[in-house]
């Protein structure tokens, strides 16, 4: 019996530089496998290795609550997170602020 595989895709991206790496994964592989399989410390080696391993993990923009046990799909494509530098509320807070003293508006 032949062990199916499955084209799917891994993307990351820093504000200068994105990847997508295409692969065939075998049937049953996870996201988290899948980002492994992808190598992407070897494309982006100024990044330690856990800014791939223990990253937040997504299908198409929707994030995945376990992606060590999420088993891909074909044409999905798994996308690494990067931390926020900053929480949306405070973010929104902040600019909240600055327009408030703003006497232009």
């Amino acid at each position: 019996m032949a062990v199916e595989t499955l084209a799917i895709e891994v993307a990351y991206a820093l504000p200068s530089k994105q990847r997508i790496v295409a692969l065939c994964v075998p049937e049953g592989t996870t996201a988290r496998q899948a980002v492994a399989l992808a190598d992407l410390p070897a494309l982006f080696p100024e990044l330690p290795d856990t800014a791939f391993s223990q990253a937040p993990l997504g299908i198409f923009g929707k994030a995945l609550r376990d992606p060590d046990t999420y088993l891909l799909c074909a044409g999905d494509r798994v996308e690494v997170y990067r931390p926020l530098a900053i929480d949306p509320k405070v973010a929104r807070l902040e600019r909240a602020k600055r327009q408030a003293n703003d006497p232009g508006r």
